[in-house]
């Protein structure tokens, strides 16, 4: 990362081309922990890490065997010249246990990346691809792995939700979250990290160094099913109309805290996008993100007030985003919301 001050140097190492942020073996394995009975007999491939400094490829090397898989397969990126893959098929030495003797590097007539026909024809023959992508590459990438019908795990950053190519596949229950969501999680970067409080964050999470990044609003990204996507929110508060105003562009109610959901409203409800991280396709339906919706669009008298209660955010009569009055009639436009429907509650 340019030594340069304050936040700069974090958007400039999110905005770099590679997004070169490593990340930690115990993340993977916390993560990865509830994946064990996907594994086995399946070909892995990690499509876009350094294999020599990835802990992905670590992991999956460390846990071969107890894991079953059949093969593990990842790439090396280089910018402007070939690179290398390295393989793991099985106990290739016949020493009975599998570690670094065991791997074959193979040299690449290209340069690695994700996109290269070369990693295309290793995608196709794989099972299962498991990786830290480029954050700005992802939808593309996500893109991808839906056109080749691909089973994953995957990072990137939680507002990628909002994404409108991410979120039909959040919609039509293509892809959903694993069960790390909304973190801060630490990565190890080739950029120097110069904030004095995310320095901080690092090394109270036992890790030293400039080259430790502390990133937040991480999530993990899947379509293997998993437990956590079948298990019900629980839901203990009641509707009224006090502390559940209605939109005042859209027929619908504003939630702030997925955790107070009324278990017994059966209209449109706004919640927050952290909302995927609990969400489960047999209690609730998702209809849409407040940024796609068809709404009335702000009234002048709405704007009229909002201005008049001193905020400032650029608005105008028409605007799309969905407003309403809180219960002391102050007038509030809230950040992004998913619009949710609870199945479990008759009309």
């Amino acid at each position: 990362m340019e030594k340069k001050s304050g936040n700069g140097n974090l958007r400039k190492a999110n905005k770099a081309k590679n997004d070169e942020f490593y990340t930690q073996l115990s993340d993977i394995e916390k993560e990865l922990g509830h994946y064990k009975q996907h594994f086995k007999g399946k070909t892995i491939f990690c499509n876009c890490d350094d294999p020599e400094e990835s802990n992905f490829w670590k992991y999956f090397e460390l846990n071969f065997e107890y894991l079953g898989i059949k093969k593990l397969v990842s790439t090396h990126f280089e910018d402007e010249k070939p690179s290398y893959k390295l393989e793991i098929i099985g106990d290739r030495n016949h020493d009975g246990k599998i570690n670094k003797l065991d791997i074959v590097k193979t040299p690449l007539k290209q340069n690695g990346d994700f996109r290269s026909p070369e990693c295309i024809e290793i995608l196709k023959e794989s099972d299962i691809v498991i990786t830290n992508p480029p954050f700005s590459l992802f939808r593309e990438y996500v893109a991808q792995l839906m056109e080749y019908d691909k089973k994953f795990i995957t990072l990137g950053n939680m507002n990628a939700i909002t994404y409108k190519e991410i979120f039909k596949l959040i919609k039509e229950n293509k892809l959903w979250s694993g069960y790390g969501f909304n973190l801060s999680l630490v990565f190890k970067s080739p950029y120097e990290n110069s904030l004095e409080a995310n320095l901080k964050f690092c090394e109270q999470k036992g890790y030293f160094g400039k080259n430790y990044i502390k990133t937040p609003a991480i999530s993990w990204f899947t379509n293997l099913e998993i437990q956590k996507r079948h298990e019900d929110l629980i839901l203990y508060k009641s509707y009224n109309e006090t502390e559940y105003p209605k939109y005042d562009n859209y027929d619908g109610i504003n939630v702030d805290k997925v955790k107070e959901i009324p278990f017994d409203y059966c209209g449109n409800i706004g919640v927050p996008i952290t909302f995927l991280g609990v969400y489960n396709p047999e209690q609730f339906e998702i209809l849409d993100l407040s940024r796609y919706l068809e709404t009335k669009g702000m009234s002048q008298e709405f704007v009229d007030a909002y201005y008049k209660s001193g905020q400032t955010g650029a608005i105008s009569e028409g605007h799309p985003d969905l407003c309403y009055y809180d219960k002391n009639n102050k007038p509030i436009v809230p950040y992004m919301r998913i619009i949710i429907k609870n199945k479990k509650v008759n009309p």
